[in-house]
């Protein structure tokens, strides 16, 4: 059973099992020590995944700004989803990045869904329920499980190395993740609504710790 937010001392925390359902995380501010901290238990490297989620900001014609980081202790940037100002979405992977070029992002809600495999080394971006071409990107790469998950803020070390000029401004929300590459079908379901039991993390049952100025609001989308 879902348990809500708990406001301590400014700060948001959520508790193990936190159903977001129609809910989204809100950065209203430009700051460099907002962020939401995502938990999992992840048992084994991973060697393949997608990351499905909503975002909502006005900042793509003004900065650079991040999406969605994973690091490890070894590699800040083992998985990064980063959009960069005038040329589109950067995808990084164990430290090596491609780029999905993109006209400037529209001020409307974005869904988006990176994938990508070690065997083949194939990255997938779709945006809105639209794919872009694949690309190569690491393959044989093999990523590590004691990750720091960051939304709001770009991770240059573990847990921290945060530039206010690349942090989010708006609304996050439906971040899920799983082990595998969700297939076309699979991923067009998730666009439409569907959840498919993510097993890395779940928007539905999320553990999560908000710091600094981070408020939990209805989505707007």
């Amino acid at each position: 059973m879902g348990v809500g937010p708990k406001i301590i001392q400014g700060e948001v925390r959520g508790t193990s099992s936190t159903d977001l359902h129609k809910k989204a995380f809100v950065f209203p501010k430009e700051t460099e020590n907002s962020y939401v901290s995502l938990k999992t238990q992840l048992r084994t490297p991973l060697k393949a995944f997608t990351v499905c989620l909503y975002f909502y900001t006005e900042l793509a014609r003004t900065h650079s700004y991040s999406i969605f980081s994973y690091a490890t202790k070894q590699q800040p940037n083992e998985i990064l989803i980063f959009w960069s100002k005038g040329k589109g979405y950067i995808f990084g992977v164990h430290g090596k990045q491609v780029l999905f070029q993109s006209p400037e992002n529209t001020q409307a809600p974005t869904h988006i869904c990176a994938s990508w495999e070690s065997t083949s080394g194939i990255a997938e971006l779709w945006v809105n329920g639209k794919p872009r071409m694949r690309k190569s990107l690491e393959k044989g790469a093999i990523l590590g499980t004691e990750a720091s998950i960051i939304l709001g803020q770009e991770q240059d070390a573990f847990a921290g190395g945060f530039d206010r000029n690349q942090c989010l401004v708006g609304d996050i929300g439906d971040v899920n993740m799983w082990d595998f590459v969700l297939s076309p079908e699979e991923i067009n379901a998730v666009y439409l609504g569907s959840t498919l039991s993510p097993n890395v993390l779940n928007w539905q049952a999320l553990n999560y710790e908000a710091k600094g100025e981070v408020f939990i609001k209805p989505q707007l989308w």
